[in-house]
């Protein structure tokens, strides 16, 4: 019996309609849109309006754009993965509120809470669902409405991340296609660096941090640069070490969107040259869990079965890996 793989067949995504420019961000922080530019690679960033609007309201566009892509209803999904750090509440999880909203009632559903990296921590995990051959369907989400957590009186982040979100569809493959392999770390030490101060266990809210603005991301910008240049890149190696890859056997680095310069590094050291980079930081900033399948979705009119991608993230906490897929089929044959 040949090994069963967890192969994508399908990828959505979705933005928000109102866009935040660097020049709307000028008039709210000292900062310009030339800074931004230059140290970040991000001209705009798109913001989820509307009151009453969570994650769950960026994950169901894309979840319907998937089905509508596959041909199946969303009563053929198994389990929906969706991975976040700004969920709709503390609980249910964000998954069940989108399995009920898109109608998923044969589903099972939970949220994977591992920041920029979420997204390959999800896509591994669904994998293995499909890997037991207990499980056909099974659709991973990225999503954050990150605009939730971000202080815009704070130039340091708020110029950085955005809303957005998008997924893949993942399903039994015998033919070698799909995710071959991964590496997936994390070090809690990390979270002196970037993390969320109040709205835990540990300090729960109360009229003291609301005051204090302790529930907005805090980030030191130079040390989650300096961990996130070696670590994404040094899992992307592993990973091709381990496979026996080369730069040129890689169709597409798809890096998470964090920062231009983050990304150069990591394509640098790897030795993919840029015009097989992934790269849309510029149009939605760092949208977390989401930047990297809203990367497949905007590329994929370029991917080619048989493809290799080589994905890579690091994330607050820290998180970080790479994961290997063999793409499974030709997105120009599909439509948007």
């Amino acid at each position: 019996m040949n090994k069963i793989t967890a192969a994508i067949t399908a990828v959505g995504g979705y933005v928000p309609d109102y866009v935040l420019t660097n020049q709307e961000l000028e008039k709210l922080v000292d900062t310009t849109n030339d800074w931004i530019i230059t140290r970040t690679g991000i001209s705009e960033r798109r913001i989820l309006k509307g009151e009453g609007k969570g994650t769950s309201d960026l994950c169901v566009p894309v979840a319907l754009e998937i089905c509508r892509k596959r041909g199946i209803s969303p009563e053929e999904i198994d389990l929906l993965i969706v991975a976040t750090v700004t969920p709709d509440m503390t609980f249910p999880s964000t998954a069940n509120v989108v399995t009920d909203k898109i109608g998923a009632k044969n589903a099972f559903g939970f949220d994977i809470s591992a920041a920029c990296s979420g997204f390959l921590y999800a896509l591994d995990t669904g994998a293995r669902f499909i890997e037991s051959g207990r499980y056909k369907k099974v659709m991973v989400i990225g999503a954050d409405k990150m605009s939730s957590i971000i202080d815009y009186t704070d130039r340091t982040t708020c110029i950085i991340f955005g809303d957005g979100g998008g997924g893949v569809l993942l399903e039994p493959n015998t033919e070698g296609y799909g995710l071959i392999d991964s590496i997936l770390k994390s070090d809690g030490h990390g979270r002196e660096y970037l993390h969320m101060k109040a709205g835990g266990s540990v300090k729960p809210a109360t009229l003291e941090t609301v005051t204090n603005r302790e529930h907005y991301v805090y980030q030191e910008g130079k040390m989650v640069f300096k961990y996130a240049v070696s670590n994404m890149a040094d899992a992307a190696k592993d990973v091709m070490v381990r496979n026996n890859l080369t730069a040129d056997d890689i169709a597409w680095l798809v890096p998470h969107q964090a920062n231009k310069r983050i990304i150069a590094a990591t394509s640098q050291y790897i030795n993919v040259p840029d015009e097989k980079v992934m790269m849309n930081i510029h149009r939605y900033g760092n949208t977390t869990a989401g930047t990297i399948p809203l990367c497949l979705w905007d590329y994929e009119k370029y991917l080619k079965k048989g493809d290799n991608l080589m994905m890579a993230a690091f994330g607050g906490g820290f998180t970080w890996g790479a994961s290997y897929i063999k793409w499974a089929y030709d997105g120009d044959k599909v439509g948007k």
